[in-house]
Formats: C-alpha cells, sequence, structure tokens
C-alpha cells in the first residue's frame, strides 16, 4: 500500500449506545483511485464513511476511538476545526439534496461562504464545475432556474457540482446512485471515474456489479470488521478470506 496515502485510518472502533457497530479499522486509502466498501446490510459501511468527516459528531450516544489522518491533521482530535477537515470532503447521499435555490447560487454557495464574491470567478466556478460534474451542456440556458425542476439523476449530478466547488481532496459517496434510474447511475459512476485522476474517491455500494465496475481498490467490511482490502482486481478474483468469497459469490448477503 503507498506510503503517500493522505487518508489514513488507524484502530477505528464506533459504537452506538454501547452496541458496537465498527471494530478496530485500519486502513490507507489509495490517493486518486476509487476506492469501494463492500459488505451485507447492517455490516458498517455508511458510518465508516460518515466518520470520515465527523459527521457521527450529531448522532446521539455515539462512541468513536482511534485515529483518521487528512494529511497529518487526526480529525478526531478535539482542537481540529471541523469545518476546515470538511471542506476537503466533497460528500453525495444516497438521495441528492439541493439547496432550495437557483442552479447557478447551488454551486456558487459554498464558494461565497468562504469569501469568493467577484461575479466573473464565480461564473467561471460554476461552469468549470457544472462541466466536471457532466452537467453543464443541460443546463447551461437555465442556470438561475431553481434547481429543484432537475430530474433527480441531474440533481445529483448538481449536489456533486457544489461539493467539487470549495476545492475537496476526497470525494464520499453513500451509495450515490441507489436512487437513480440505470442511466443516471451510470453516468455517475463515469464522472467519478474521471475525477479520480484529481481526487481521492470513497464509494459505499451494496451492489457489487457496480463494484466491479469502479472499484480500484476494495474494503469488504462483515460485523462491524474490514475482512479484507486490497487492489480490486485481486480481492474478486482470489479474496484471502473465506467471508470475502462467501459474500461475493452470494453465500452470505
Amino acid at each position: 500500500m503507498t506510503t503517500s496515502s493522505h487518508l489514513r485510518i488507524r484502530h477505528l472502533s464506533v459504537a452506538f449506545g454501547g452496541q458496537s457497530v465498527l471494530r478496530d479499522v485500519s486502513l490507507d486509502v489509495p490517493d486518486r483511485k476509487i476506492t469501494v466498501i463492500i459488505g451485507p446490510s447492517g455490516c458498517g459501511k455508511t458510518t465508516l464513511l460518515k466518520s470520515l468527516n465527523r459527521l457521527l459528531d450529531s448522532v446521539e450516544g455515539a462512541r468513536v476511538t482511534g485515529s483518521i489522518f487528512v494529511d497529518e491533521d487526526d480529525i478526531n482530535d478535539p482542537k481540529v476545526e471541523v469545518t476546515r477537515i470538511r471542506k476537503k470532503m466533497g460528500l453525495l447521499s444516497q438521495k441528492p439534496q439541493v439547496l432550495p435555490m437557483s442552479i447557478f447560487d447551488n454551486i456558487a454557495y459554498g464558494p461565497r461562504l468562504h469569501g469568493v464574491r467577484n461575479k466573473a470567478v464565480l461564473s467561471a466556478l460554476v461552469e468549470k464545475e457544472l462541466r466536471a460534474a457532466g452537467l453543464w451542456d443541460e443546463v447551461k440556458d437555465r442556470l438561475h432556474g431553481p434547481a429543484s425542476r432537475l430530474s433527480v439523476g441531474q440533481q445529483q449530478r448538481l449536489c456533486l457540482a457544489r461539493g467539487l466547488a470549495v476545492e475537496p481532496e476526497i470525494i464520499l459517496g453513500d451509495e450515490p446512485t441507489s436512487a437513480l434510474d440505470p442511466q443516471s447511475s451510470r453516468i455517475v459512476e463515469q464522472r467519478l471515474m474521471a475525477l479520480k485522476a484529481d481526487y481521492t474517491v470513497i464509494v459505499v455500494t451494496h451492489i457489487l456489479r457496480q463494484a466491479r465496475r469502479i472499484a480500484d481498490y476494495i474494503a469488504f467490511l462483515y460485523l462491524g470488521e474490514l475482512v479484507e482490502h486490497g487492489p480490486a482486481a485481486e480481492v474478486f478474483a482470489a479474496p484471502r478470506d473465506a467471508r470475502t468469497k462467501a459474500y461475493l459469490t452470494g453465500e452470505i448477503s
């Protein structure tokens, strides 16, 4: 595993109300690759993803131990500024959550929060990120129309563009295509595969076919344990652990 990874998880454990969900997870996430987290429902996939930008802070009864290093910062250190860490992470949820404003203002929202006011700069940035998300040609003539009128697939790509606008280092996707039709799902997959040239991408999915299509690296969780991880081609072709093999062949689900 490369030592240049700027996202490193060390001995991460998470419990809710005393119920253990993740146990002693350690993983170096490869830079500029798509890492896909797979495993049965309830195995801790989404909990792991939410741990990476401290979204569990607001969950009552959540107890998180261990370290998550983004560059040299341990994001679980109480002295770390959470907003600065989250700026490094772009998050795609299962269902797109567009802001109740125009397409343009959805993209410009984050940069404005960080002090960007120049209209020309904002316009150029909006176009750049909409192109990166594969949405520019579809919306360039209605940028000031409400984002809520976009299709669900377009809304998800708008959320991707909005996340890119704050210049993150890492893109997180929590089953980002689960609410989309097949065509929209494939477009989102294609955009993520293109974006890995510039970003580290981590995707949770319950769809093994999708994992096979997009993953460069696989992390398999089972009952809160990181059972196996490695290059996707190796894990799919010759899993080392019997539980991984059973999951990939459908014996456990």
